[in-house]
C-alpha cells in the first residue's frame, strides 16, 4: 500500500532575527544603561547569644581524666545545676517566711473566745403602749440606740427652746468657759433675764442662763459674739446638724423662736441628746437645779432655777424644756435606770411632764434585757 504524504501541514519555522550591526539601540535599553544603580544595604543586627555560664574548673595536670570528664559532660551538669539552684532559693525563702510568721505570732495578744464582753440587749416585753397627749414621742436606749417606743417618729415639729441644746454644743465647740462675752442685742423676744447691751458675762454663766431658765437673751448673746455674728452662728449650727446626720433638722435662730424655720423629728432630737450627754460640761449644767450667776463686774446677779420639774426624780438627769405657741410643749429627758441610760422625747404635748412620766413608767414595766449566751467559735 502506497503511503500518502501526511495531510497535516507542518508549521513554518521562523528564523530568529539576528541583531543588526547597526549602532542604534532600543530606547528601553538606553534608559536602563544610563540609570545609576542603587545599592541597598541591610543594617546589621547583632543578636546576643544566650548561653549558660560555663563551668570553669581548674585541676592539676595529673587529674586530666577528671578535667576531661567535666569538659565532656559540661552541658549536662549545667542542666542539673539550674534546678538545684532554684530549689535552694525556694528553701531559703520558706525558712525566712516561717521565722517571720513565728515572730508575728509571738507578738499577738493571747486570744480567748470568751474574752469578748457581751452587753445586754433591750427589748419590750409588753405591747401595751403608754397613753400620752404628745403627737410625737420616742424612747431610745442610749448605749445600743435601740428604739423601745415611738409615735410619729418621722413627722416634723418645731422644737422650740430645745434648739438651745444645739446652741450650747456649737458654743462649746468655739468658746472657752471663761471667755468674756458682751451683750449686743436688747429686747429679745420671749423669756429672758433682761440683759443690757454692753454688759459682759462669761460663756459659762451664759450657758447656765440659757439652759436652766431658758433665757433667750443668753442664747442671742452667745450667737452675737461668734465671728460673723448670729447669722454665721446659726449656719454653724446647721453644719453641725449635718455632721451628726440629723437629716430632718433645721435651725433658723439660736433661741428656737422661729416655729416655721426651726424643725426636727423625735428621732433626730433623741440622737442630738445622746450626743450632747457625752459632753461633761453640758451634763454638769443641765443637771443643775439652781444656780446664781453675775456679770463680770459683779454689779448684777441672777438666781436661776431649772424648768425641768422631773430633774432628780425617777433617775432623771436632764435635759431641756421648750415651749412656743406653734410647738406646744416639748421635753427632752435623760434618765438612768438600773445602770441603763435612756433618752425620752415628747413633742407637741399638752402636758410634757405627765407624758414623760408615763414613758418612764413604761420603761419600768415593759423593758427587759437579754444577755446573749456565748457560743463556740469555729
Amino acid at each position: 500500500m502506497k503511503d500518502f504524504p501526511s495531510l497535516k501541514k507542518k508549521p513554518k519555522k521562523f528564523k530568529k532575527a539576528k541583531p543588526s550591526n547597526s549602532n542604534v539601540q532600543p530606547a528601553e535599553t538606553v534608559l536602563l544603561q544610563n540609570t545609576p544603580k542603587k545599592k541597598f544595604f541591610l543594617p546589621k543586627i547583632s543578636i546576643p547569644k544566650l548561653t549558660l555560664p560555663r563551668l570553669s574548673v581548674s585541676f592539676p595536670s595529673q587529674n586530666r581524666k577528671i578535667r576531661m570528664y567535666f569538659q565532656r559532660y559540661e552541658s549536662d551538669l549545667q542542666l542539673v545545676m539550674l534546678p538545684l539552684i532554684l530549689l535552694f532559693i525556694l528553701i531559703t525563702l520558706n525558712v525566712i517566711n516561717n521565722r517571720l510568721f513565728q515572730n508575728i505570732s509571738s507578738q499577738e495578744l493571747p486570744y480567748s473566745r470568751f474574752d469578748a464582753q457581751l452587753n445586754p440587749y433591750p427589748f419590750v416585753q409588753e405591747i401595751n403602749a403608754p397613753t400620752i397627749t404628745a403627737k410625737a414621742a420616742i424612747i431610745v436606749d442610749r448605749n445600743s440606740q435601740v428604739t423601745l417606743f415611738s409615735k410619729n417618729s418621722q413627722l416634723h415639729f418645731s422644737m422650740a427652746s430645745t434648739t438651745k441644746i444645739m446652741t450650747a454644743l456649737t458654743g462649746l465647740d468655739y468658746y472657752n468657759l471663761d471667755d468674756v462675752l458682751t451683750i449686743k442685742s436688747s429686747g429679745v423676744e420671749g423669756s429672758g433675764l433682761g440683759f443690757v447691751p454692753g454688759e459682759q458675762y462669761t460663756f459659762h454663766n451664759l450657758l447656765y442662763a440659757m439652759l436652766l431658765p431658758s433665757a433667750n437673751d443668753a442664747a442671742q448673746a452667745i450667737a452675737d459674739n461668734y465671728p460673723g455674728g448670729a447669722q454665721a452662728f446659726v449656719a454653724r449650727m446647721n453644719q453641725k446638724a449635718a455632721t451628726l446626720h440629723l437629716t430632718n433638722t433645721h435651725y433658723a435662730d439660736p433661741a428656737g423662736l422661729d416655729d416655721d424655720g426651726d424643725y426636727t423629728t423625735v428621732v433626730d432630737l433623741s440622737r442630738l441628746a445622746s450626743y450632747a450627754i457625752s459632753n461633761p460640761t453640758f451634763v454638769d449644767v443641765t443637771s443643775t437645779k439652781n444656780k446664781t450667776i453675775t456679770n463680770t463686774s459683779y454689779t448684777r446677779q441672777f438666781p436661776l432655777s431649772n424648768l425641768n420639774k422631773l430633774l432628780g426624780s425617777d433617775g432623771v438627769t436632764g435635759i431641756k424644756t421648750g415651749t412656743t405657741e406653734g410647738a406646744g410643749e416639748v421635753l427632752v429627758t435623760s434618765t438612768i435606770k438600773n445602770g441603763h441610760t435612756y433618752i425620752l422625747v415628747v413633742m407637741q404635748s399638752s402636758d410634757r411632764f405627765s407624758d414623760t412620766a408615763a414613758l418612764l413608767k413604761f420603761i419600768d414595766t415593759s423593758v427587759q434585757y437579754v444577755l446573749p449566751t456565748p457560743g463556740y467559735l469555729y
